[in-house]
């Protein structure tokens, strides 16, 4: 068992150092209180104000960021837009719309050489923001606004993900948080409206139980034995037994199983642990329920396990997005055994 915890350990150093610790779409958590004087952001998430000339906006360097923010949600049954985009004049930018959560600042500026982007944070409001991408021409911001799609979408959808695991580690399912931590010896904030709860071997569900929309989270377990366990197949293999086992039905031929062809895996680093990512669509076998699917697998390196933590939504004819995003946010506030407190 303790060759199998260093073999673990020395795949996750090679997987990090390949290139997770440059993944900027990682939330970083930050618990400062908001001062009195400084007033709540404004605006829903995923929702962004650029602020830009018109002649910028209209023209190819507000085209480029268009296309950026525009881009679909990745694994999701419908079309739905990464962000909501509306747009403002520098002139109008004052005491209302500076409080927006999300301000992108698009400008020329001829005493810059090369184009490039800033960021700060809770300048007028909390929480902020305020991304400033500018330089000397607007074919040249154009060009780089293209070239830095990935970093864009990353660090606003970070941003937005961080928001959401620091609200839920203040108001979350307290009942959830106690029976994750008696079967799991793990921490899990889950929003407070996912009250139904079912238990099974080594397995943990949570619902809202929703008439039109159908908000879940579950949380299971199985022994370490290989880092293969880790793999897009073997993940889909282990994904199907416990969705099977745990989640029925309502006749006994139907059952949550994956959507074998459309789901997408990747290796990300959650506050410095080695997480398998996998975003999907589940199904209902032999019924017509389905619906997107988002899981982190990691190594309780304390118990030599494998704990994944899943969000999946069910809410036909509906925008999931935002649905869906809420539960990905609640997977980053996983604390395994060994980053408990004492």
């Amino acid at each position: 068992m303790r060759q199998s915890v260093n073999l673990l350990t020395i795949l996750i150093a090679t997987i990090l150092l390949a290139g997770c610790s440059a993944n900027p779409d990682v939330p970083k958590r930050r618990h400062a209180p908001r001062p009195v004087l400084v007033p709540a952001s404004s605006g829903n998430p995923y929702e962004v104000l650029v602020v830009a000339e018109d002649s910028l906006w209209n023209g190819f360097a507000g085209k480029a960021l268009q296309v950026v923010l525009d881009k679909d949600v990745p694994m999701l049954p419908q079309r739905e837009p990464m962000f909501h985009v509306s747009h403002i004049v520098p002139a109008k930018l004052n005491r209302i719309t500076n409080i927006f959560r999300n301000i992108i600042i698009l400008k020329t500026n001829e005493y810059t050489t090369t184009p490039r982007i800033t960021y700060e944070r809770d300048v007028h409001a909390m929480p902020q923001l305020i991304m400033t991408i500018q330089g000397p021409s607007a074919n040249g911001i154009s060009t780089f606004i293209t070239e830095q799609t990935r970093i864009i979408i990353q660090n606003l959808t970070a941003e937005e993900i961080n928001r959401n695991a620091m609200l839920l580690e203040d108001d979350y399912n307290i009942a959830f948080y106690r029976k994750c931590k008696e079967m799991f010896g793990c921490e899990l904030y889950i929003p407070q409206d996912l009250l139904k709860m079912k238990v099974g071997e080594d397995f943990l569900w949570a619902s809202n139980d929703g008439l039109t929309t159908i908000q879940n989270i579950c949380v299971y377990s199985f022994p370490y034995v290989s880092e293969k366990v880790f793999t897009h197949d073997n993940f889909i293999r282990l994904r199907d037994k416990f969705m099977k086992e745990n989640i029925p039905g309502e006749n006994p031929d139907q059952y949550m199983t994956t959507n074998h062809d459309y789901v997408v895996t990747r290796p990300i680093s959650v506050m410095g642990r080695y997480v398998l990512e996998a975003r999907g669509f589940w199904k209902m076998e032999n019924d017509m329920m389905g619906g997107p699917f988002v899981s982190h697998a990691s190594v309780d390196t304390v118990n030599n396990r494998v704990v994944v933590v899943e969000g999946f939504v069910y809410a036909p004819e509906k925008m999931k997005r935002t649905m869906i995003r809420r539960l990905e946010a609640a997977l980053y506030t996983l604390r395994l055994p060994d980053k408990l407190k004492n």
